[in-house]
């Protein structure tokens, strides 16, 4: 193993420090994948990484799973692990979270950096197959390193920081952006049990608005409901019942009185005597004013005369 941080002034670097800085450079590789490793740095702790990746990519072969592709892009802020073919990150290791860089002598191919984990503080090491650019890529991250921490002196420290704010409100834009499209789905669901909610059942009887009067009180009739259509709990109106209502009798259900048409047989004797009684009376005093009025009225010469005897005769 050889390891990539060299900053002697001498060193003569692959790439211009604009195309780190302000831009970044891509490669492809194989990534056979990251385990979680005991030390941030080392050549021994590397090569048990390696050995155990190399390991699991021999078994998932020989189930027929090929490696994954990537794209390494690599700058002064860090190396970002893209899907080939979607472009999608799947990792994005900020520089001054990687500790170790290095390529394997023995195998030409492999080239491995390690870097805290953000998330758990873990170490993880990251190991990558290139045909040809192992050792071009483990430079380029060398120069990065190198450029980054001569950007850090020349700020006293201030850029390092900043990054690191950046890094924390992207992470937090992230959680932000998925917790939204948790929110509008639930929304989505809400909406659906509402629609289906209000669809009215098949065969259910639809209610219409009864009719009122200027008073906002609902008319009367002696065959009709008096407290209107009930409804059960379920919101469906009662059907009415079979029998049929008793127009013989009042709201109370007693037998209407007709004081001209009913006799002395229809109240008890006591009453029956009360009404004789108050009947003489009005008699008599009828007879009285009568007479009184006709003494008056009725003389010779009076043309009100007839019509007294005519009511007398009555």
């Amino acid at each position: 193993m050889n390891r990539a941080f060299n900053r002697k002034k001498e060193k003569s670097w692959m790439h211009t420090p604009e195309a780190l800085a302000k831009h970044y450079i891509a490669y492809n590789a194989k990534f056979l994948g990251n385990t979680e490793v005991e030390a941030p740095k080392g050549t021994e702790v590397v090569k048990d990484a390696v050995r155990k990746l190399k390991f699991q990519r021999h078994i998932k072969k020989s189930e027929g799973q090929k490696t994954p592709k990537v794209e390494l892009q690599i700058s002064i802020y860090g190396v970002k692990i893209l899907d080939l073919k979607t472009k999608d990150v799947q990792h994005n290791c900020q520089l001054h979270r990687i500790s170790f860089c290095a390529d394997d002598k023995t195998d030409k191919r492999i080239f491995t950096f390690i870097c805290k984990d953000s998330e758990s503080n873990k170490h993880l090491c990251y190991v990558f197959d290139s045909e040809k650019c192992a050792e071009e890529i483990t430079l380029t991250i060398g120069q990065a390193f190198d450029l980054a921490y001569k950007k850090f002196l020349e700020s006293g420290g201030k850029d390092v920081e900043t990054r690191k704010q950046i890094g924390s409100l992207q992470k937090r834009i992230q959680e932000l952006e998925t917790e939204n499209c948790e929110l509008k789905q639930q929304l989505q669901d809400l909406e659906q049990q509402l629609m289906i909610a209000h669809v009215p059942l098949a065969g259910s009887v639809s209610m219409q608005p009864q009719s009122t009067d200027i008073f906002d009180m609902v008319p009367f009739s002696p065959g009709g409901n008096v407290l209107g259509p009930t409804q059960a709990s379920n919101g469906c109106p009662i059907p009415p019942t079979s029998l049929a209502p008793n127009l013989g009798k009042d709201l109370f259900g007693a037998e209407p009185f007709d004081p001209f048409t009913c006799g002395s047989a229809d109240f008890p004797p006591d009453i029956q005597s009360k009404l004789d009684e108050m009947q003489v009376n009005f008699l008599f005093f009828f007879s009285t004013r009568f007479f009184a009025l006709y003494e008056c009225e009725c003389s010779e010469h009076s043309p009100n005369k007839w019509i007294f005897l005519w009511l007398w005769k009555l």
